[in-house]
């Protein structure tokens, strides 16, 4: 016969809502009745998920996800695969979005902090003393942001923007528009204008604005002022935007201006045309974030925290019909 919490609870004499506590969210109760809980649910045989392994140990079996946009699909095949591969770890993933503002972020490390073991940040915009504090009480994967004595994954668009700027090149495109939906000196930035230009593209930028549809909306008019016969975007999500605008304006894609986005969503295999793009792999992201993430619980004297090199995600140019030759 299953013995439920109620049973542990009143064998203990303590409430319902203490036991739970005591498995869930041990650091809210105090030592001695952890223990007590501890020691009576294994008396009774009652280890549900692994809940009287967890007591014991201190641990939540959860790992904290902080991304900048939850509702951006470039994110959902990562929190995916993140998912699959931490749940072969005996972890389970709770998930925050941080609105790309540092008090968001911020408020989302907080609620998220004392439910987890450790935390992978995407992008974080929170400062850097205010993540070393966090940093010393919670394990914590940084992605996209460099700072020293941090575990870190960097996703390495400039191969994959070298090759989409040299695919334009072989199309007969010389003038390339950039809309930058990021700090103008940031290292995404950087990059993407630095693979443009040593590709042979005389690059012109827009931006900064935000990483949304809007934004392509609003650029595309723009990219045509400036006598570009290409752009890359942002994201696939500004890319989209772009497509949008220039039908309504009546400028055909690719034949009049070539589009390149990056992320490889699922929406830019389903535009209309097919969405040229930079691909991030989400599989490769999930394990190195997931596989750091786990290394700095287990202690690992080889973890990411040990080495001051961060895991380079590499990316690659999937051509699709909306490049083409140059008007």
């Amino acid at each position: 016969m299953t013995v439920t919490i109620r049973e542990v609870a009143a064998e203990a004499g303590l409430s319902i809502s203490t036991v739970s506590r005591a498995f869930s969210n041990p650091e809210v109760v105090n030592l001695s009745t952890r223990e007590r809980v501890r020691v009576i649910a294994e008396r009774l045989g009652y280890q549900p998920n692994q809940a009287a392994r967890l007591l014991r140990g201190g641990r939540s079996g959860s790992i904290g996800l902080i991304i900048p946009d939850i509702t951006n699909p470039f994110f959902a095949p990562i929190l995916k695969a993140i998912q699959v591969r931490a749940r072969r770890h005996g972890q389970t993933v709770l998930v925050a979005d941080g609105e790309e503002h540092p008090d968001a972020e911020l408020d989302a490390i907080e609620v998220l902090r004392p439910r987890v073991d450790g935390l992978v940040l995407w992008s974080p915009t929170v400062d850097a003393d205010t993540l070393a504090q966090i940093h010393a009480k919670t394990p914590v994967v940084l992605i996209n942001r460099e700072l020293e004595g941090f575990p870190q994954v960097h996703i390495d668009l400039a191969p994959g923007v070298a090759q989409a700027g040299e695919s334009l090149v072989a199309y007969g495109h010389r003038r390339c528009a950039f809309v930058n939906a990021h700090e103008t000196d940031s290292p995404r930035a950087a990059s993407i204008r630095g693979a443009l230009s040593d590709a042979g593209l005389d690059v012109v930028e827009f931006g900064p604005y935000e990483a949304r549809f809007e934004t392509g909306v609003h650029a595309a008019p723009l990219v045509l002022s400036a006598g570009a016969t290409a752009v890359v975007a942002h994201n696939d999500l500004v890319a989209l935007g772009l497509l949008q605008q220039f039908a309504a304006l009546g400028v055909s894609v690719p034949r009049d201006v070539s589009v390149v986005g990056i992320d490889d969503t699922i929406l830019a295999a389903t535009a209309t045309p097919g969405l040229a793009t930079v691909r991030i792999d989400p599989e490769a992201v999930a394990a190195a974030a997931t596989d750091a993430l786990l290394a700095e619980l287990s202690g690992d004297p080889g973890s990411t925290r040990a080495s001051s090199a961060p895991h380079v995600v590499s990316t690659r140019f999937i051509p699709r019909a909306s490049s083409g030759p140059a008007a």
